[in-house]
């Protein structure tokens, strides 16, 4: 850390003091991902000049780190020629990314910039639905034929590798349909003279291209894999997802997880390009129906108010009781929601689920119940009737909530809808409910109310 910093400080005072020449020779032995950080911390204006100091490939490599409105930026500055040169660098599926995220002028100047078989590839991409294995692959794959000797194998990769995004996988196609996989560990190992097809793995795992983006990138943790096939109904080889895209993915799902769970609805910009209306908007719906979800709260409070009256001191309690039942169904939600995103539980696993659900929360239950009625007889200085309502309510709303925390995802699921977008807003609401009602019928029968 102490040494980037010190690297940002240096081309900081090189560019204060127009020493090019040092400042070029500085960035050019620099990592992409670091030049777009440098990018982040310097003067909007001084950020085109910085560039065309990049060499042509390095530049091209930048290019794809920063964000969306400073390639907007440059795009803008560029001239015809320079822009061609980036373009030409960047691999489809980094330019298709770009042109989905540029307003309606720059992508019409982005796309004259192009050759016509470029800007064919670029709408047959776009025209894939949004968030399918299409849309996120790129055509730049090294195919080879069962033909072939290893030998001319090599010849190909030699020839063609330079532009392609990944080498190390390599395709066998007949007639474009997808056959068998090769991969460069595989032609080192073997004679010059052995034939692709002696030497290929048959039993490829591919995906279709309308196949979910999320069940693509779950594949590469499931398999290892470092690049996917995509292929057509027909089982012709169309493009390949590679790992960093499946990143990607991951990266904006448990995002946009994170921010539903948080009752937000989710956004494609960062916190800090967020507007304060914008965010406003983002938020501002769940809250609304929360509050008025919680209104069933209030009614049940308001209903039992005679009993709090009779004993003030039940109050004391609705908090910890309130808030223990909200994060013991919650604990069960996060589970199942995570266990369904990754496939490793699915809508027929539900009572397997309900049975264990059940198990855990009958010990969790029970160990809150002796730790509250221990806490509530000794540090809150109560009686024991008192101290036994709120023990058993412990232990009945843990066991509710943890069912209903483990039940709902799966039901939501069923319905077809993303349970971490349904669920999590709702469970403390519903638990919040439940965990009164219970309390304070424990409450009627043990205090006689």
């Amino acid at each position: 850390m102490a040494e980037k910093l010190n690297e940002l400080t240096n081309i900081l005072e090189l560019l204060s003091e127009r020493n090019y020449p040092a400042l070029r020779a500085v960035l050019s032995e620099m990592n992409p991902a670091d030049i777009a950080t440098v990018f982040d911390e310097i003067e909007a204006k001084d950020i085109p000049l910085l560039f065309r100091m990049l060499p042509k490939e390095l530049a091209a490599d930048t290019f794809t780190y920063i964000d969306s409105d400073m390639q907007k930026n440059l795009i803008e500055a560029f001239s015809d020629r320079e822009l061609r040169e980036v373009i030409n660098e960047l691999f489809m599926d980094d330019t298709v990314d770009l042109i989905e995220e540029m307003p309606a002028n720059v992508v019409s100047k982005i796309l004259r910039n192009v050759d016509s078989e470029t800007r064919t590839l670029i709408n047959e991409l776009l025209n894939y639905p949004k968030d399918s294995a299409g849309s996120i692959m790129t055509t730049e794959y090294v195919a080879l034929k069962e033909t072939m000797t290893v030998k001319e194998a090599f010849a190909h990769i030699r020839k063609v590798g330079v532009d392609k995004e990944t080498i190390y996988n390599c395709y066998v196609i007949n007639n474009r349909k997808l056959v068998g996989l090769v991969s460069v560990k595989d032609l080192l190992i073997a004679n010059y003279e052995d034939k692709i097809e002696d030497i290929m793995e048959t039993n490829v795992i591919s995906v279709d291209t309308h196949e979910d983006q999320e069940v693509v990138a779950n594949m590469f943790n499931k398999y290892d894999f470092i690049a996917i096939p995509v292929v057509d109904k027909e089982n012709r080889l169309v493009g390949i997802v590679t790992f960093d895209d499946a990143m990607d993915v991951i990266h904006e799902e448990n995002k946009e997880d994170m921010e539903a769970m948080a009752a937000i609805l989710p956004s494609d910009k960062t916190y800090m390009k967020t507007g304060v209306w914008e965010t406003w908007q983002k938020r501002i719906p769940w809250l609304l129906l929360l509050m008025v979800s919680a209104t069933f709260t209030g009614k049940i409070i308001t209903y039992f108010e005679n009993a709090l009256g009779t004993y003030v001191v039940l109050t004391a309690f609705i908090p910890m009781l309130m808030g223990t039942g909200g994060n013991a169904g919650s604990q069960s939600s996060v589970t199942v929601i995570r266990g369904l995103s990754t496939n490793e539980i699915s809508i027929s696993d539900i009572w397997r689920v309900m049975w264990k659900e059940f198990r855990v929360s009958i010990l969790c239950g029970v160990t809150l119940a002796v730790a509250g009625l221990i806490k509530v007889i000794l540090i809150d200085k109560v009686d024991f009737t008192v101290a036994l309502v709120v023990s058993v309510t412990l232990c009945c709303t843990v066991l509710v909530a943890k069912l209903i925390g483990c039940i709902l995802p799966i039901l939501v699921k069923k319905l077809g809808f993303d349970p971490a977008v349904i669920v999590s807003p709702f469970i403390t609401t519903a638990v919040d409910a439940i965990s009164l009602l219970i309390y304070f019928n424990v409450a009627t029968m043990l205090l006689g109310l």
